[in-house]
């Protein structure tokens, strides 16, 4: 509990000093993601949320995907031999990184549970 609290206090105090830098939309992010990994219950709220994310002006979008999920149901913890990992509630991408991830999210037959990793460094 306490872990995500820093977590989340230490990607908002980033994504304002990233915003307060002013950085050209022409630049490389270099606080944006990777890759990021998530599960079809995050995806579907990322693509819910996507026309919102992309009106915004700025070079980098912030996601924040705390509050999708599926409520009320708890979730089975992965066995050690699963390789699941935590899904990313919280992190940055670029806008070509937005529309790239939307496109890779809506792939035919893409296998997202329990977690898949989805990898944005050629997105860029």
């Amino acid at each position: 509990m306490l872990l995500s609290r820093v977590r989340n206090a230490g990607l908002g105090l980033a994504m304002a000093a990233f915003i307060l830098t002013g950085v050209n939309a022409d630049e490389a992010c270099g606080l944006c993601a990777q890759s990021i990994v998530t599960n079809s219950s995050l995806a579907d709220c990322f693509l819910e949320q996507y026309d919102q994310l992309e009106k915004g002006d700025g070079a980098a979008v912030a996601v924040d995907l705390s509050q999708c999920g599926s409520r009320g149901i708890v979730e089975a913890l992965p066995t050690p031999e699963s390789g699941a990992v935590e899904p990313d509630t919280q992190f940055m991408i670029s806008r070509a990184q937005l529309g790239c991830l939307k496109k890779k999210l809506e792939e035919p037959g893409l296998v997202l549970d329990p977690s898949a990793r989805i990898e944005l460094g050629s997105c860029q």
